[in-house]
């Protein structure tokens, strides 16, 4: 039975990774609507037949061109369907065919299409974090990996950091470093993750943030002015608390045994 239920959820997150991708195109884009109209070609615009539209497969068996205009297709559709399916087996195997698993699909998929359109837009909607903090504060109350009063702890804490760190960084340059998007973002982390995860995610994000906003500072030679997309380093970060928190947890009391003078 594992075996069917591993290759249900794998198949099920590349159907989910497909619709995502139809979110990502289109979400950002105001005058259009994600449920219509049916899949079609962004260059031709001739509507997709079903084997056209099946996840990953499509995309090998058309070599990755349109059939009809011969226009190369992204490769962000497949691996956005393939990243999908991935996560969605990580999440059985670690929580199996439970509640858990299927709050946490939901707050995984919510993170892969904010790391997509953040990249491209510089924007995290909140059309997908304002929903996903109330699901998440909600789901408290059901799963057991987070209780309510950790949830609510995460939503305070996570909003409020953020914004107290952007609000320093405006009174010391005048400048806007931070979105209200990212603020938002890491209130929905913390609804479902809990205030516990908040540190390594800041950590974490802050860290390999600043490691790539260096080297585009070197790329770009804007120096200060240079520009990149929080919010996909806070969701990679949330993914590596989700499905690594006991070797982080581990990591960390290594860490303290060592700095912490022995009596």
């Amino acid at each position: 039975m594992d075996t069917i239920f591993s290759i249900f959820s794998f198949l099920f997150g590349a159907v989910v990774g497909s619709f995502l991708n139809v979110v990502i195109l289109r979400l950002p884009d105001q005058d259009q609507s994600i449920a219509f109209p049916a899949s079609h070609c962004p260059r031709c615009k001739t509507p997709l037949h079903w084997y056209e539209n099946i996840p990953i497969l499509s995309y090998l068996f058309l070599r990755g061109r349109c059939r009809t205009c011969k226009e190369k297709i992204s490769i962000q559709y497949p691996l956005v369907e393939l990243s999908m399916a991935l996560l969605s087996l990580a999440l059985f195997h670690q929580f199996g065919p439970s509640l858990s698993y299927l709050v946490y699909f939901v707050f995984i998929a919510a993170l892969l299409a904010i790391i997509v359109i953040d990249i491209h837009h510089q924007i995290i909607p909140d059309v997908i974090s304002l929903p996903g903090i109330v699901i998440g504060f909600l789901a408290s109350f059901c799963i057991p990996e987070v209780t309510w009063q950790q949830s609510f702890l995460g939503i305070l804490l996570g909003g409020g950091v953020l914004y107290t760190i952007a609000l320093f960084y405006y009174l010391l340059t005048k400048r806007d470093g931070m979105g209200g998007g990212d603020i938002k973002l890491l209130a929905m982390i913390g609804a479902f993750l809990g205030w516990q995860s908040l540190l390594f995610v800041i950590f974490a994000s802050s860290l390999t943030g600043s490691m790539v906003g260096i080297a585009a500072m070197f790329k770009q030679k804007k120096g200060g002015q240079t520009r990149i997309p929080f919010g996909p380093f806070l969701a990679i970060s949330a993914m590596g608390w989700l499905f690594f928190r006991p070797w982080i947890l581990t990591l960390w009391q290594w860490y303290l045994s060592l700095a912490l003078p022995h009596g």
